[in-house]
């Protein structure tokens, strides 16, 4: 029986990529090392982080005035290390509270600095944008932070707003490498690398040269952006291992066709999902349709038995990973750029299956949706 992972992260990777792993695990280059025992001051990774570098600015078309730069401590970790390093003497940040991680974004900045909501979509319990023309943005603020992706919630940006001159800061780690995006519309982003550009351990960041220089005294010299951009990220030791599928999932991304053909495929996985859930009277996506996620299509059932239910017979049927975050409960598909339209296919027959076996339950929770 075929298997197949939805998993929210760590995410599924693509198969070349898990075989040029198993040769770097043994025998990277035939230099009788893993690149897991390799130094990180030696030739051996500063050709690994190189190439991971060239690749990452050739996929995205990264301007020469921005740098990159290879972390550790997750997406989470740049919630504290982006007031520490982009306040630049001011004491005040906007933030668009669109979920749980964007939320969780804005509390941890307040330790920092003076967290102005610009928006929020908790009106709408999360389900909705609110429409730019509706965000109080503060032209003082030392920058403004979206999450283009909520994970938890399966709400995404459809385009990037525009705040002026206050720079642009967003946590892309969801969709990261999903789609074309035009760095120079950021002041910085970054992502957690789990989800479509390797394995735990590594954080990309991507931040505007004219951002740095002005870390607050406090800021840990291993968190410091200015720092860590002259030293090539080596303050301490990279996560080299990270850094080494990092760059296999870039030359992967780019041999496929590049974000545009990962945006093509990635809106047909998510339409076929949707589809399915739409038509299906048991399923239920309460995310208004503009801003639905094409990478983390989260639903409900009627109730938590059939929630359950639905849970154990799709793992029966070699479904994986499919149950929906703990702050927002039901069912969540992820589709990154590894997960393949053949394991959609499978997905969307299994749900039909499901539905129609429950076709009692249907009828009752499209009763009860109308009152």
């Amino acid at each position: 029986m075929d298997r197949y992972n939805f998993a929210a992260g760590p995410a599924a990777l693509p198969s070349p990529v898990l075989e040029a792993a198993k040769a770097g695990l043994s025998n990277w280059k035939g230099s009788g090392q893993s690149v897991m025992e390799i130094p990180f001051t030696g030739d051996e990774f500063a050709e690994i982080h190189q190439e991971a570098l060239s690749s990452l600015r050739l996929l995205l078309d990264i301007p020469s005035d921005y740098h990159i730069l290879f972390l550790q401590g997750g997406a989470y970790g740049q919630f504290s290390m982006l007031p520490m390093n982009l306040l630049r003497g001011k004491d005040r940040a906007d933030y668009v509270v669109t979920g749980h991680w964007s939320r969780r974004a804005a509390d941890e900045a307040r330790k920092y600095c003076s967290v102005n909501i610009a928006a929020s979509g908790s009106a709408s319990r999360y389900t909705d944008i609110p429409d730019w023309a509706d965000w109080s943005l503060d032209p003082q603020a030392a920058y403004c932070h979206i999450t283009t992706n909520e994970t938890a919630d399966g709400v995404q940006f459809s385009a990037l707003p525009d705040t002026g001159p206050v720079p642009l800061v967003a946590d892309v780690t969801s969709d990261f490498l999903t789609q074309p995006v035009d760095i120079k519309l950021f002041g910085a982003l970054y992502a957690s690398a789990q989800k479509n550009a390797g394995t735990a351990g590594l954080t990309v960041v991507i931040i505007k040269e004219r951002l740095l220089g002005q870390p607050l005294p406090i800021t840990p010299a291993v968190f410091d952006y200015t720092r860590l951009a002259k030293n090539a990220s080596k303050v301490n030791t990279p996560p080299v291992w990270s850094v080494f599928i990092a760059g296999l999932m870039f030359k992967w991304i780019q041999s496929e066709g590049g974000l545009e053909e990962m945006a093509v495929r990635n809106r047909r996985k998510a339409a076929m999902l949707y589809e399915v859930i739409d038509e299906s009277g048991l399923y239920r996506c309460a995310v208004a349709e503009k801003v639905r996620s094409s990478v983390n299509v989260c639903f409900h059932l009627p109730d938590q038995d059939l929630e359950n239910a639905f849970l154990f017979s799709a793992q029966q049927r070699g479904l994986l990973n499919l149950k929906g975050h703990s702050a927002s409960g039901g069912i969540r598909a992820s589709f990154y750029n590894a997960v393949s339209e053949e394991a959609v296919a499978a997905l969307v027959v299994f749900m039909r299956d499901f539905a129609a076996e429950n076709s009692r339950a249907s009828y009752y929770y499209v009763r009860d949706s109308n009152g």
